[in-house]
């Protein structure tokens, strides 16, 4: 697989981007604390059909910050996806967002409709998109998470992570001879920055429901098949299909299923797109 890289200053920051395959453009914003390569074995098999782009997240890996340690805001975030797609394409493009990469997705869309045809947001982590009483929980939840890392540290965290979103912890269910994504310096370093400050922008997130409501962009809200229905990135992710009087898809794994999964979920990806581009309406 032939990949081109690139950087792109953007304010603040000087972002590195992958780009590899042919067709229209589907970027892909990954969750968590994963980077343009986490998707490697997704991204395999589809660039056959699609222009795959991925890019490390201000703060992660190869994208330097202007001010090192200094966060981002979610608007940010967004803005950052809104020059990239700018810089890549002139034609409205395909975008998959996992986790915080949907809730980008979901900005995006409210702020640039007219750079995406289609969403594909999975399991959004966003409590504004649920009730009063749910948001206030589970906004409890990852506060007490950063706190958590604060007093002990990456190892006593990572499982209560698992806990929170559904994730499972051992890591059994997954499909064989996938690449491995051992736990390096890079990788602590970056799950620091997702901790510390990504966690605080999903906190102080101002995502406007009204404004999504009326998005352009087809938004396709989905869930793992495999996530608990209790935890609150799958209650998100069915907010955001009432809100927008979608059906909840159902893709392979559970929250990581793009990588726990990627031969199942690139043919769920495709039925969805497909269908998302002959069906009528948002």
């Amino acid at each position: 697989m032939s990949v081109t890289t690139g950087t792109l200053a953007v304010p603040g920051a000087t972002l590195h981007y992958q780009v590899c395959g042919t067709g229209p453009v589907l970027l892909i914003s990954q969750s968590g604390e994963g980077d343009a390569d986490r998707n490697n074995d997704l991204v395999a098999r589809l660039v056959d059909s699609w222009t795959v782009v991925t890019y490390d997240r201000r703060g992660l890996s190869r994208s330097r910050l202007d001010e090192p340690g200094r966060g981002a805001t979610m608007a940010e975030h967004a803005d950052d996806v809104h020059r990239l797609l700018a810089a890549l394409t002139d034609v409205p493009a395909l975008m998959l967002g996992c986790s915080l990469g949907a809730v980008i997705g979901l900005h995006v869309a409210v702020e640039h409709p007219e750079q995406l045809r289609t969403l594909v947001a999975h399991e959004p982590v966003a409590p504004r998109l649920l009730p009063d009483d749910r948001r206030a929980r589970h906004e409890r939840e990852l506060a007490e998470l950063q706190d958590l890392y604060a007093r002990a540290g990456l190892a006593a965290t990572l499982p209560e992570i698992a806990t929170t979103l559904g994730i499972d912890p051992a890591g059994a269910d997954r499909e064989p001879d996938l690449t491995p994504q051992p736990m390096t310096a890079q990788r602590v370093r970056n799950f620091d920055h997702f901790i510390r400050h990504d966690f605080t922008a999903i906190l102080r997130d101002p995502l406007d429901l009204e404004a999504l409501r009326g998005v352009g962009t087809r938004i396709v809200p989905a869930t793992g098949r495999t996530t608990p229905r209790s935890v609150f990135d799958h209650l998100a992710a069915a907010a955001l299909a009432t809100l927008l009087e979608r059906p909840l898809q159902e893709a392979p794994g559970g929250h990581n299923g793009n990588t726990t999964h990627p031969r199942a979920y690139a043919q769920w990806l495709r039925e969805v797109l497909d269908t998302a581009g002959r069906a009528p309406g948002r």
